[in-house]
């Protein structure tokens, strides 16, 4: 089968998403709460009782808010690095000792037939990552709650079949917007979020002739709109590209659906 995933909700209101394979499914992130994780989960055809791990990327509250509750209902191994768990133990409540999953940044672990490696990247959290999954010759990408796309965060998802990628926000829409000017200044910081402009500029460095489908992710409901963000990614990928140089298409992600399976090695 290779690899299938759907984006079960994404933005700033709940992060969740799954990876599935013939021999593996995780769920990356529970930013919801139990109960709708459950809901999407079935919408797709799928139990949390299916599901191998939960991998987690950061400990902010869009990432974890049903963590707890779905990892203890259906007795879940939870993975995330040493540093991570420390806010974890703070904020979901008891995992069972057998399911504290230490999996150090820059690790790789394999579920079934499904390879995992986490990567680390600039946010204000104690050590975010994002996540490269890999099956055969397929590999999907996930690269979202990122201040900068540093070197090293472009060579991990290069070369990626299917890329997430944040979009998070249009800077004149953020600097124009109802936000406290503190606000706005961590989110356009190096350790915030990826603006449209900034996801473009990267998308180009990290983009081959492999990359099929590039999903814009994590935007904001009050500072982005989706027909925006895809323009704007656009506009930047051509401003930088020669006319027969390979694009990518790009696909959305939403903060209240979930997006279609994926077949990762499909064009």
């Amino acid at each position: 089968m290779g690899i299938r995933f759907t984006v079960l909700a994404s933005g700033s209101t709940g992060n969740a998403m799954v990876v599935s394979t013939d021999e593996g499914k995780v769920l990356i992130d529970a930013g919801l709460s139990a109960k709708k994780v459950e809901g999407l989960l079935k919408e797709k055809g799928m139990s949390p009782e299916d599901l191998d791990a939960v991998l987690v990327t950061h400990e902010h509250s869009d990432h974890i808010k049903g963590l707890g509750a779905i990892a203890r209902k259906y007795d879940l191994p939870v993975y995330a690095n040493e540093k991570t768990w420390e806010e974890l133990d703070r904020s979901i409540g008891e995992i069972a000792e057998g399911n504290r999953c230490v999996m150090q940044t820059g690790e790789m672990r394999e579920f079934g037939d499904l390879q995992v490696e986490s990567y680390g990247i600039s946010h204000d959290a104690a050590e975010p990552v994002g996540y490269c999954f890999y099956q055969g010759e397929e590999k999907l990408s996930l690269a979202t709650d990122l201040g900068y796309m540093s070197s090293k965060v472009k060579e991990k998802i290069q070369d990626s079949d299917v890329l997430i990628l944040e979009s998070n926000h249009d800077i004149e829409m953020l600097r124009m917007g109802r936000y406290p000017w503190n606000i706005k200044r961590r989110i356009l910081g190096d350790m915030g979020h990826l603006s449209n402009e900034a996801a473009g500029e990267g998308l180009v460095d990290v983009m081959t002739t492999k990359t099929k489908r590039v999903y814009l992710a994590h935007l904001s409901l009050d500072h982005n709109m989706l027909d925006l963000a895809k323009l704007t990614v656009n506009n930047m990928v051509e401003d930088r590209l020669q006319p027969d140089d390979h694009r990518a298409k790009l696909m959305g992600t939403y903060h209240n659906r979930a997006t279609e399976w994926d077949q990762v090695g499909e064009d």
